[in-house]
């Protein structure tokens, strides 16, 4: 990447040309979106006396009529979409319509508005770009407390912004059965909260391909053989435990209640369960969860302990059998099966070769997964629970209070622009997969207050997934060359005040005074 440091004006007759024939529907309607963004924005540049500050230089500024896309000599032209859904291990945004859509999000943020003229300084940059982690993630619970499909799309939206791939989402829950299944329509009409709290077929498609044409892969979880007490509404028979007291005993949160892994009739319902939803989604990747199951559940559930014993199994043995037969599901559809750490590292489970392992409980487990030369995404609770931060304690920034309190003695410590258990575990992460991703768990986070929670949070960790340990500019995250924490808080501010001027209500992370005056805040100015 080269700075520019002229400033260009845009034309009011700017156009966006495709340079090949034939280019898909969702790239043109990416292209569409751009020039609406570009001429509808309001966002002002953050310097003291914003867009005004910028009036003389705007006088004699080149103007820039058109911009053009075109694709290396060769290259496959496939939608958006379709370029989105690839595996896991082929996903690039090299040559193809998806990095030319990552182009358009690269470029729509390098404008201003000032009294309607859009403008840029970065006159004659150059950026050549690309991501660090193939897989960069979100995962979005919502099961919990029930989002509707507005605030979904709104969130993919930004998503697309800053270029994260995938939503993981996390749509069953012991406390609400929200999905709707063509198999089993039972399940939501008595699993969900109401009648209006349901994702229909019809969502769940327009979700999926809203996603897809904005470089977003969606893969779904559904969370078994824990977690699963609203199937109970309609279907008591399969469910341990249910609702039993204390819940603490038998369940990491209440509602208490399992799959009974050990019978045959919970064994053909998962079957044809996952075999309903995954036929149904077009991705090329799934989740079958597997975290917190809990042992004295089945030990004391008397059905449970019945069928163990007329089979000759152990909990242990059962436990294998269903995910092996649910991973078998998920593997016959074409799709890559995604199963939670605590079943592989806990549990000792068995899985196919090609599973990702979700790292949830500390970043300490992706190296012991890693020497079971399984892939991983990284997603550990110790760094990256979203509603365990604080606006100030996200990855690029931790606290001014820390600096306050005498733990960051310098500007470099209280900022810091780096996540040291990527650094640290970066040589396991480049290989077999560089995957990460961030949770939003929705115990205290609901549609009131989703925007503030995730943003701009999620964005300092979508660049660091972009980019990895090294800026553009050649500069290290960490380590005695690190850059100031000063350009990441620069950075950051920008992209939320361009989030909130696009709608979505990012929340702040300084006074506006010292906004625009960059430096001028920290403890040592």
């Amino acid at each position: 990447m080269s700075s520019g440091n002229s400033p260009v004006k845009l034309s009011s007759e700017f156009d966006i040309h495709v340079r090949f024939a034939n280019p898909p529907a969702d790239l043109r309607a990416a292209i569409s979106r751009t020039k609406s963004s570009l001429f509808s924005g309001k966002f002002e540049r953050l310097v003291l006396g914003r867009g005004s500050a910028d009036a003389d230089l705007l006088k004699d500024a080149r103007t820039l009529v058109s911009l053009e896309l075109s694709l290396a000599a060769g290259s496959l032209v496939r939608s958006i979409a379709e370029e989105t859904n690839q595996p896991i291990e082929a996903k690039s945004d090299a040559n193809s319509t998806l990095g030319l859509f990552r182009g358009l999000a690269t470029f729509e943020q390098l404008w201003y508005d000032y009294e309607g003229t859009k403008y840029t300084l970065q006159g004659g940059a150059e950026i050549n770009d690309g991501p660090s982690f193939p897989y960069r993630g979100f995962s979005f619970d919502t099961a919990r407390n029930f989002y509707p499909v507005s605030d979904i799309l709104r969130t993919v939206d930004a998503m697309s912004w800053v270029k994260l791939s995938v939503l993981y989402w996390h749509i069953i829950d012991s406390q609400s059965f929200p999905l709707q299944v063509a198999a089993f329509p039972e399940l939501s009409e008595k699993g969900a909260y109401s009648a209006s709290e349901i994702y229909t077929q019809d969502d769940v498609r327009r979700i999926v391909q809203y996603a897809n044409e904005r470089g977003i892969d969606v893969v779904m979880e559904l969370d078994s053989p824990g977690h699963t007490t609203a199937i109970g509404a309609a279907h008591p028979e399969l469910i341990a435990c249910a609702s039993k007291s204390p819940w603490s005993k038998y369940a990491s949160e209440p509602p208490a209640g399992q799959l009974r892994i050990a019978s045959p009739n919970t064994l053909a319902f998962a079957k044809t369960f996952f075999d309903s939803v995954a036929s149904a989604l077009p991705g090329t990747m799934m989740s079958s969860g597997g975290d917190e199951v809990n042992l004295p559940c089945w030990e004391e559930d008397e059905e449970t302990q019945a069928d163990l014993t007329q089979r000759n199994m152990t909990i242990a043995d059962a436990l294998n059998q269903f995910v092996g037969t649910v991973q078998g599901v998920i593997a016959a559809h074409g799709k890559t099966p995604f199963i939670k750490s605590d079943m592989v590292l806990t549990h000792n489970v068995a899985v196919l070769n090609d599973t990702v392992v979700v790292v949830w409980q500390t970043s300490e487990d992706a190296a012991a997964v890693a020497e079971r030369n399984l892939r991983f995404i990284h997603q550990p609770s110790n760094y990256f629970y979203l509603v365990h931060m604080t606006s100030y304690e996200c990855i690029l920034l931790r606290s001014i209070r820390e600096s306050h309190s005498g733990t960051a003695p310098t500007r470099a410590r209280r900022f810091v622009h780096a996540q040291y258990w990527l650094l640290s575990l970066w040589h396991l992460l480049r290989s077999p997969v560089r995957a990460s991703q961030m949770p939003l768990w929705s115990e205290q986070s609901s549609p009131e207050n989703l925007d503030s929670i995730v943003w701009p949070r999620l964005a300092a960790a979508a660049e660091v997934f972009w980019t990895g340990a090294t800026l553009p500019d050649g500069t290290q995250r960490v380590g005695e060359n690190a850059t100031s924490g000063t350009r990441a808080l620069a950075r950051l501010n920008e992209l939320r005040y361009r989030l909130v001027d696009r709608g979505v209500q990012a929340i702040a992370l300084q006074p506006k005074w010292c906004v625009l005056r960059p430096g001028e805040c920290d403890l040592d100015s």
